[in-house]
This record gives structure tokens, C-alpha cells and sequence, in this order.
């Protein structure tokens, strides 16, 4: 089996730049995890790893970091989040020959909103993910089985926002998550339905800034927008 969507390194690289350009300081990213293998097999899809250009993707993000920066890495507990988060590093580090702190993993990059597994699955290979998206958004799945989305993305955003609150000077975050850990705050945070802006691509996301002590999301797509 096998899924294809962009590599968006460069649209989430300009983001950031286009940031420290105008003078922002304190920014996190979070972004989707790098290529990987897909199965037929719901047990196995926790353990998918990268593919070989995925592996090389992440290293090329890496590398594209400013080398003024710091980057500060924390994942998904799922092993291609912590894959992609180790290549960004070492692609980093190779480039610049800095050291960086090792990655941290936290439960609010995995799919947390997914409180049961087996009845999501099923209605998810019932309805497909992108209907399966929007009756989420929309309230039309039992809470029992989705975390509410607005929650959900109230939930990130606080994370987000305290990961840059805890940055040193010249430090970046880097969230390694997954794609449906961005869906949402795109719908709620900065207005971009999934049937009109697209899939999250690989090593796309979305970046929180701090200027003067008020916080904000944007991406490609977007402007800024107050949290």
C-alpha cells in the first residue's frame, strides 16, 4: 500500500524565515513526520517507519534550519515522528557542527484525540479519511470516540505556545506530530478547511510566534492570526 503527498520543506522553511526576517525571535513549528511505509494492517500502523527519501527529507530539513538557531526537538512517541526528529537533527548538526539536546517525546504530539481506536478505524475506513475529517469538525461523531476538535486544537495551541515560553535565546521548537494533529488547527485556528487548502504534506505544518507578548499562528497559506 502506498499514499503520496507533497514534501512542503520548502513552504514551511520560507514560513519561518520570513519570521526571523522581520524580526520575531521566539517561534515553534510543529510539523508533520517525514515519508513513510503504510499497511493494510491497523496493528502494524504505529510501527511504519520512513522511507529512504523519507530519511532523506528529514536530513535536508534539517539543513535548512538557520544555522543561527538552536533547534530544541520534542515527538510523537510513534517511531516515525522520532525517526524524522533524529534525521532533522543530524542534518542539522552535520551542517552546522553544533550539538543539540536529544529529542523528548509528548503525549499531546500523538493522536490523543483518538479515544477509541477500533470504532474510529472502522468508521474511518467506512467514510474515508477526508469525510471522516469534516464530520469531526463538524460535531458529528460521539466524543466518546473523538476528543471534541475545538478542544483538540485549543489543547495544541496551549502546547505550542508553552514551547515557546520555554525557549532560550536563539532557540527554535521543533514538533514532530502527525497530520492529523495539524488538520485541526487549521480548520479552527486559522480557517483553512481541509477540502479547500489541501492535504498536510510531509514536513508541512504550522508555526506559533511570540511579538510583544501576544501569540500567533500562521503558515504558507496564511497570515498571521492572534491566538
Amino acid at each position: 500500500m502506498t499514499q503520496k503527498f507533497e514534501v512542503k520543506t520548502k513552504q514551511t522553511i520560507d514560513t519561518i524565515n520570513h519570521l526571523l526576517d522581520n524580526g520575531i525571535k521566539k517561534i515553534s513549528v510543529l510539523i508533520r513526520h517525514s515519508d513513510r511505509f503504510f499497511t493494510e494492517d491497523p496493528k502494524l500502523e504505529p510501527f511504519m517507519g520512513l522511507t529512504d527519501d523519507g530519511k532523506k527529507f528529514a536530513v535536508d530539513f534539517g539543513a535548512a534550519i538557520q544555522s543561527s538557531l538552536l533547534p530544541k526537538f520534542t515527538s510523537s512517541f510513534l517511531g516515525r515522528c522520532i525517526e524524522t526528529a533524529f534525521l532533522i537533527d543530524k542534518g542539522y548538526t552535520n551542517k552546522n557542527n553544533r550539538a543539540v539536546d536529544h529529542n523528548c517525546t509528548n503525549d499531546t504530539l500523538a493522536p490523543f484525540y483518538v479515544k477509541d481506536v477500533p470504532k474510529a478505524i472502522l468508521r474511518i475506513k467506512k467514510e474515508g479519511n477526508k469525510k471522516f475529517l469534516r464530520s469531526w469538525f463538524d460535531n458529528r461523531i460521539d466524543e466518546s470516540i473523538m476528543e471534541n476538535p475545538e478542544k483538540t486544537s485549543a489543547l495544541l495551541s496551549e502546547f505550542m505556545i508553552e514551547q515557546i515560553k520555554n525557549l532560550k535565546e536563539n532557540q527554535i521548537a521543533v514538533c514532530v506530530s502527525h497530520d492529523w494533529n495539524i488538520y485541526p488547527l487549521k480548520e479552527f485556528k486559522l480557517g483553512l478547511k481541509h477540502e479547500t487548502s489541501g492535504d498536510v504534506g510531509y514536513l508541512d505544518g504550522v508555526v506559533f510566534f511570540e511579538n510583544k507578548n501576544q501569540y500567533y499562528i500562521t503558515n504558507y497559506q496564511a497570515d498571521p492570526i492572534l491566538l
